[in-house]
């Protein structure tokens, strides 16, 4: 899979809101609207900084599993993931609000065995019920050691656009930007029962550089 966004400042489906926002600023301040041009150079300043695609330093090393998102370590749970997984997992919630980079990283190396969409609603993503309930997008993928890994875009209450730019049999690399999703959201990532955790509750964590655990 090629990496589509590097050495790119913007995620492509920021463009439209960026150019929207930039072009009435301009509109704004043609016509001597000084407060309506000053406010919309300011939503233009948060738009283009909520898109934004900064480079990562990725961790090597065997095993290792990153961090897909950036944002705070809401929750570590072991617990039985009933849909793609059937089996015990350790599941990572991390959230990201509206001030975080929103792009979205693999988090492992490997294959990807499937990519599913699930809708559903947008409940505030920090709520625990949001793992199941909220629309969201699955990412299974499969070590060269046999274990699975599965990566979670979980919509949330003002998110309401997932993006995904893998699909089926593509190959993983570690770190490689996948998706994102638009205006606040989570991701939830389950690592085999037994993986040796590097992170905590209430960390703060970097999309493809904060390592989250190290595989068995």
């Amino acid at each position: 899979m090629v990496d589509r966004a590097v050495g790119v400042p913007f995620a492509k489906e920021g463009f439209p809101f960026i150019g929207a926002a930039a072009g009435g600023t301009l509109i704004a301040g043609w016509l001597g609207w000084a407060l309506i041009a000053a406010a919309g150079a300011g939503l233009t300043l948060f738009v283009s900084w909520f898109f934004r695609n900064p480079a990562r330093t990725v961790p090597q090393g065997r095993g290792l599993v990153v961090a897909p998102g950036d944002g705070k370590v809401l929750a570590i749970e072991e617990e039985f993931e009933p849909r793609y997984l059937k089996a015990r997992a350790i599941r990572v919630s991390i959230f990201l609000n509206v001030f975080d980079v929103h792009i979205n990283r693999l988090p492992c190396e490997g294959r990807i065995e499937g990519v599913q969409y699930q809708p559903g609603q947008f409940l505030i993503a920090s709520r625990p019920d949001a793992t199941l309930k909220n629309e969201q997008n699955a990412v299974m993928i499969k070590t060269v050691e046999g274990a699975k890994v599965l990566c979670v875009q979980v919509a949330g209450l003002i998110a309401r656009r997932i993006v995904c730019w893998v699909n089926p049999n593509d190959h993983a690399v570690r770190g490689e930007r996948y998706g994102l999703i638009r205006f606040g959201s989570r991701m939830d990532t389950f690592l085999p029962v037994g993986t040796v955790m590097q992170v905590a509750v209430g960390d703060r964590v970097k999309g493809g550089e904060t390592v989250l655990g190290a595989l068995r």
